[in-house]
């Protein structure tokens, strides 16, 4: 019995340390990626593209440490992210449509790596904006927070 209940404690425990990723995007025009979780790290890259997604992997005191669309990763501040849905395009070739489904209108093609603002998204389908295009893509072909 009382294995049992350290094994319960122990799963217990592990489970609520775990800690699950998910998607934020950059509040500035420019933003310091650091080495380390503290102003006192150097500082890696600079991200010059506000909306850009990343994906939070850990979390330190305010900095998060944080994994982009090339794979960087590193520590920014708190103080530097958004909730703001955005995504970049991962294929080659995306079509946007103008309503979701591939039989309907093709409005524009959009290269690698277009930053899209996400209006909503349905099972397969999410409405983005990209510059004055307005449309929906398949889901398949973002990464961000949809």
């Amino acid at each position: 019995m009382f294995k049992k209940i350290i094994l319960f404690y122990f799963l217990l425990t592990s489970s609520l340390l775990a800690f699950e990723e998910y998607f934020l995007s950059l509040r500035n025009d420019k933003v310091n990626l650091r080495q380390g979780p503290s102003f006192d790290y150097p500082i890696k890259i600079f991200y010059y593209k506000k909306n850009l997604p990343i994906l939070i992997q850990d979390k330190s005191d305010n900095f998060y440490k944080i994994r982009d669309h090339e794979n960087n990763t590193g520590w920014i501040h708190r103080s530097q992210l958004s909730k703001k849905k955005a995504a970049i395009s991962i294929q080659e070739k995306l079509l946007l449509f103008s309503k979701p489904t591939l039989y309907s209108k093709p409005l524009v093609v959009l290269e690698k790596g277009r930053l899209c603002l996400i209006k909503k998204c349905k099972v397969n389908w999410c409405k983005i904006k990209v510059d004055k295009y307005t449309g929906w893509v398949k889901k398949d072909g973002l990464w961000g927070k949809l």
